[in-house]
């Protein structure tokens, strides 16, 4: 746990990794709190409408029930595990397992339906799953086998070695989470051990030094992606915060005042569409002690409205799937500046890069990250051309556009295609991909564009084939039911061609830029 320092200065100056040659992740959220203090609160699960309170002695115990079924099912270490859950002390218990054992956990989003599903259990080579009744279903036509609840031995049948940690360090693989590419199929990011202790500094920094005595944290944010899981309840169950746990439940304001007055939470991270709704109802809450947003920049207006609505600054952060939580505002040490994604969080060096990729002040450019920041990927699962594409010298690039002013990072812009959409970073090609399947689909292009309370709305641009007459709707169904319901474009609009390169590549940088151009001078006339 960090020790608060007067200044952001003296923080970043007296800091350095913690990364011992033996490092274990399940050591880390788990046993080592079991051993110490089994019946302190680790989850406070909210999702049958009774508070359930789980211990860390009793995750511990469901965390060695799933690592038996796993044995018994053949799981090796190095073998990759899908875990098939919404926020759930089993979806805790199932990560733990794997890590324990020296097997790589896959988080899997619920609402991923056949394509998105295929793409990484194929990809990942993953042959078992740990889900619920609920999405068991999901793996039909799969060669996987789904582990439930029900095939998890009794306490009292469980053999002596289910409890022996493996012989891991920092470097030694432990979670694979896929993260949107413009093109073709998801990449996984493969991640050490250490990519837990790498996340800390800015989780605790963004919740003004989380961890303070009555702190409880929650974000509706799925534990799926990187952001709920190693934002929000790995690090809250490694500093001893319980972490509230509600499955399936529909951000709303009246949610929100729900979870705050019911369990007593005191830190929450939500992402920007979340506050942009609670603005929209007007919401004023308090009782909050820190509240973290990531995703972008949320503009001096929000920031405003979040200290009259919450008595409170919000802290936003940055990173992302390869490299998370690189940078963060703290409230309590410096005054936020608008449009930026704050300060380089304690142990990350990052810069903005010139064409040359020489570091640079005021000056727009590539924002990077240093080599030796705990939270960055090991690599690209099976994928060296595109690892080594990512890096330039000792600089993993981001992907966006920025400049350094004085320590605060301002964010202009992403270099990639990629759709931040209410909170989730979508591929435009997985989309693509998925309405290509489409028997009247003759092409398609995929991009975001401006929206004011999701960031930017999926938009498909199809081409018919001759003689055709699919709807939107129909099309809109078709990548619900196949890919995910997140990533289905809230808009289809129907064109007779699309900008391409002369292989044949849609031109999404020129589409979108035509779409925004059209949709400007609709304002205007």
């Amino acid at each position: 746990m960090l020790t608060p320092h007067p200044t952001y200065e003296a923080l970043r100056d007296g800091f350095a990794w913690d990364l011992p040659a033996r490092l274990n992740m399940a050591e880390q959220v788990c046993d080592a709190w079991a051993a110490r203090e089994p019946e302190r609160l680790a989850v406070l699960d909210l999702s049958e409408g009774r508070p359930e309170r789980v211990s860390y002695g009793r995750l511990y115990t469901l965390s060695l029930r799933v690592g038996d079924a796993l044995r018994r099912r053949g799981v090796q270490p190095g073998d990759r595990v899908g875990v098939l859950l919404s926020q759930s002390p089993l979806c805790a218990a199932a990560h733990i397992a794997c890590w324990r054992m020296g097997a790589i956990s896959v988080p899997l989003f619920t609402l991923f339906r056949d394509g998105a599903l295929r793409s990484r259990l194929d990809g990942a080579g993953i042959r078992q799953v740990v889900t619920d009744m609920d999405s068991a279903g999901q793996l039909d036509g799969f060669d996987v086998a789904p582990i439930i609840e029900a095939d998890l031995m009794p306490e009292d049948m469980l053999p002596p070695e289910v409890s022996v940690m493996a012989e891991t360090g920092p470097e030694t693989p432990a979670v694979l989470i896929f993260t949107s590419g413009t093109t073709g199929a998801p990449k996984g990011a493969l991640h050490g051990h250490r990519v837990l202790t790498g996340h800390l500094p800015g989780v605790e920094v963004s919740h003004d030094f989380l961890g303070a005595p009555g702190d409880v944290l929650w974000t509706p944010a799925d534990w799926a992606w990187i952001g709920g899981l190693f934002d929000v309840l790995m690090p809250g169950l490694a500093l001893g915060v319980p972490v509230v746990a509600l499955r399936d439940a529909k951000f709303s304001s009246d949610l929100l005042t729900r979870v705050v007055r019911d369990a007593g939470v005191r830190n929450v991270f939500l992402p920007p569409t979340a506050l942009r709704m609670a603005k929209a109802d007007g919401l004023k809450l308090r009782g909050l002690r820190s509240v973290a947003s990531g995703g972008e920049p949320l503009g001096a207006e929000m920031l405003a409205w979040g200290r009259d609505a919450f008595g409170l600054t919000i802290n936003e952060f940055y990173g992302q799937t390869e490299c998370n939580m690189v940078a963060s505002a703290c409230s309590t040490l410096f005054e936020p500046k608008h449009g930026c994604l704050g300060r380089a969080s304690p142990g990350c060096d990052v810069a903005v890069l010139d064409a040359a990729g020489t570091p640079v002040l005021d000056e727009e450019g590539d924002i990077a990250v240093r080599r030796g920041a705990a939270s960055m990927m090991l690599g690209y699962w099976q994928n060296p051309e595109a690892t080594a594409a990512k890096f330039r010298g000792d600089w993993m690039l981001t992907g966006d556009r920025g400049r350094l002013e004085r320590a605060d990072i301002r964010f202009v812009g992403r270099e990639d295609d990629v759709i931040t959409s209410a909170g989730y970073r979508i591929g435009p090609g997985e989309v693509e991909d998925c309405l290509l399947t489409h028997p009247d689909v003759a092409t398609v292009g995929v991009v975001g564009l401006p929206d004011p309370l999701r960031t930017e709305r999926v938009t498909a641009f199809v081409v018919r084939k001759p003689g055709t007459d699919v709807s939107a709707e129909a099309l809109q169904d078709w990548v619900k039911t196949r890919l995910a319901a997140h990533c289905y474009p809230r808009e289809v609009r129907f064109v007779t061609g699309l900008p391409m390169t002369v292989t044949g590549k849609v031109i999404r940088k020129d589409l979108r830029q035509s779409a925004i151009q059209e949709m400007t001078e609709g304002e205007d006339g």
